[in-house]
């Protein structure tokens, strides 16, 4: 045994010196979470490296795999609500990205709400909307509960470790201690915490240190859609070339149905934006006798700066659906210089 230990004791060694090299990351890391930056040479934490590094490489290949398309839109509500867009890996260790996430204790989605939690942050649970598994509304609610947790425990580490074994647990295990320091925390032979806890926030850690090193192009992103009760769902998917398994992937906080029983916000592939405007929204806005605003004059408009469609929009009095479907894309931005046709009124275009 004793043999044994300063085996371990010496491959740690050897492995500090260089796991800083392989994962440059790890100042960015830490300071995110308010871990102190010599916590990368902590014994515990670099015997833990060595034991799941490759096991979290392939979790992390194989989150991608499952949910890759969710991670821009979580950074971007992650930094529009002035937090670090690290907190993307609580919902890949929590779910692995897979939006059908249910837990033994019947945490659900993406970011593993228990119902009682889900209906505290304002998340709809009834026998057809599950709104733990909407991407967007269970990732805001997250927001809301993990900043709840920073404000009580000032540091967000302690916010990561809550998420996991609650408020009242940490405190106890802090007034345990004697103390918030991570180190202290989370030690092995003290076990203040429990395992499950001390390695949950070891797995953050070392997961971002990963996944911050890599080079990824999340070109799936989704977009948000509205729509109204009675919507056929089934020929939504037909009209926009995705199969309905896929459809009910990317909206797991629908129940399955052929059509919508209420209005529901719903997500479909960004690249899918453009075919959705121009064969199913059209048709069904016909098949309504929706009237809108008739745009009968084009004008030319090309870009002062790197601008988003939806400003162009507003500044033309159109709409981001008519610049789609009169250019036939569904990008969300134009580069200086990039030349559009955009549909106005007469007296918008009599003006210019």
């Amino acid at each position: 045994m004793r043999i044994k230990y300063i085996l371990i004791l010496f491959i740690t060694s050897l492995y500090s010196l260089d796991i800083t090299d392989k994962y440059p990351s790890y100042n960015y890391v830490l300071n995110e979470f308010n871990i102190d930056i010599s916590y990368i040479v902590d014994n515990k934490f670099q015997q833990f490296i060595i034991k799941n590094e490759n096991g979290l490489k392939k979790f992390y290949q194989n989150s991608l795999k499952r949910g890759g398309h969710y991670i821009p839109t979580f950074r971007y509500l992650l930094i529009d609500n002035e937090m670090s867009d690290l907190f993307i890996y609580i919902s890949m260790i929590e779910s692995g990205l897979n939006s059908n996430a249910i837990s033994p204790k019947k945490a659900g989605g993406l970011w593993q709400f228990m119902p009682s939690t889900a209906k505290i942050y304002n998340l709809t649970l009834n026998g057809y909307i599950d709104q733990r598994y909407d991407p967007i509304l269970s990732t805001n609610s997250a927001i809301t509960y993990l900043k709840y947790l920073h404000n009580k425990f000032d540091k967000w580490y302690l916010a990561i470790i809550a998420y996991n074994c609650g408020e009242g647990r940490l405190s106890k295990a802090i007034k345990k201690a004697g103390s918030d320091e991570l180190s202290i925390l989370i030690d092995d032979n003290k076990k203040y915490l429990p395992k499950e806890s001390r390695d949950y926030i070891r797995k953050i850690i070392l997961l971002a240190m990963i996944g911050e090193d890599k080079d990824i192009d999340y070109n799936n992103k989704i977009s948000k859609i509205s729509l109204k009760k009675g919507a056929n769902l089934y020929l939504l998917a037909n009209k926009i070339d995705i199969s309905i398994d896929k459809f009910f992937k990317l909206n797991s906080h629908i129940k399955k149905s052929k059509i919508l029983n209420q209005d529901c916000d719903i997500f479909i592939p960004k690249d899918k934006l453009a075919q959705y405007y121009i064969l199913y929204d059209a048709m069904v806005s016909k098949d309504e006798n929706i009237t809108k605003t008739k745009k009968t004059h084009l004008i030319s408009y090309i870009a002062p700066k790197k601008i988003s469609i939806e400003d162009v929009a507003k500044e033309n009095n159109s709409t981001m659906e008519e610049i789609f479907i009169t250019n036939n894309f569904s990008k969300e931005f134009l580069e200086k210089g990039e030349m559009i046709i955009i549909p106005v009124p007469k007296d918008i275009f009599d003006n210019i």
